[in-house]
C-alpha cells in the first residue's frame, strides 16, 4: 500500500469500483458498531481480540456492499463508518508516510498531513484544482476531527442512486 501526498492528486471522485469495500476490514467504534448492530443486527459485524469489524462475505468484500449492474454501492449512507467516509485518504497529525511539504494541509490554524491510498481508482493525479483544495480536502478533514458528520463532496455524493437501486 502507498500513500500519496495530497498535493499530487488533481482531483478525486469515487467511481463506485467496491475496490475499498473489498481490500480493506472496516474497524468499527463502538458507537458505530451499536448503529450497526441496532439497525442490522449482530450478524452484520464481526469481533477480533480487542477490536470491532464489519463482517466480511467470503470472497472478501464488506456484507453492505452491493452491486447493481456493475455499479458497487454502500447500503450504509446513513450510518456509514468514520473509515469509510474517509477513504482513500489519510489524515494525520503527524508525517507518518513522509513528503512533509507536499502532505501538510492547514485547518483552523493546525497543520494536518493528508494523504491518499494509492489503490484509489478514482484519484486524478497532477496540479491540485481549486475545488479539490477548499472543498473536497476541507470536508475529509472536518469528518476526521469529528467536525462534520454529513458528507457532500465525499462519497456520499453517490446517495442519489439508492432510490433507483433494491437492495
Amino acid at each position: 500500500m502507498l500513500f500519496v501526498p495530497w498535493r499530487y492528486i488533481a482531483d478525486w471522485k469515487c467511481v463506485l469500483c467496491g475496490k475499498c469495500c473489498k481490500s480493506y476490514s472496516v474497524v468499527l467504534s463502538f458507537s458505530e458498531w451499536l448503529k450497526i448492530v441496532k439497525n442490522y443486527g449482530v450478524d452484520k459485524t464481526a469481533s477480533g481480540v480487542d477490536k470491532l469489524f464489519m463482517k466480511r462475505r467470503s470472497d472478501g468484500s464488506c456484507v453492505f456492499l452491493y452491486n447493481a449492474s456493475n455499479v458497487r454501492l454502500c447500503g450504509l449512507q446513513h450510518v456509514k463508518p468514520k473509515a469509510c467516509k474517509l477513504w482513500p485518504f489519510r489524515v494525520l497529525s503527524e508525517p507518518k508516510f513522509g513528503y512533509a511539504n507536499e502532505a501538510v494541509y492547514p485547518y483552523g490554524g493546525n497543520k494536518f498531513f493528508v494523504y491518499a491510498d494509492s489503490v484509489c481508482s478514482g484519484l486524478r493525479y497532477g496540479e491540485p484544482t481549486w475545488e479539490f483544495t477548499n472543498y473536497v480536502l476541507k470536508e475529509f478533514v472536518e469528518i476526521a476531527l469529528g467536525r462534520r458528520n454529513g458528507q457532500s463532496k465525499t462519497t456520499a455524493n453517490i446517495g442519489f442512486l439508492r432510490p433507483y437501486v433494491r437492495f
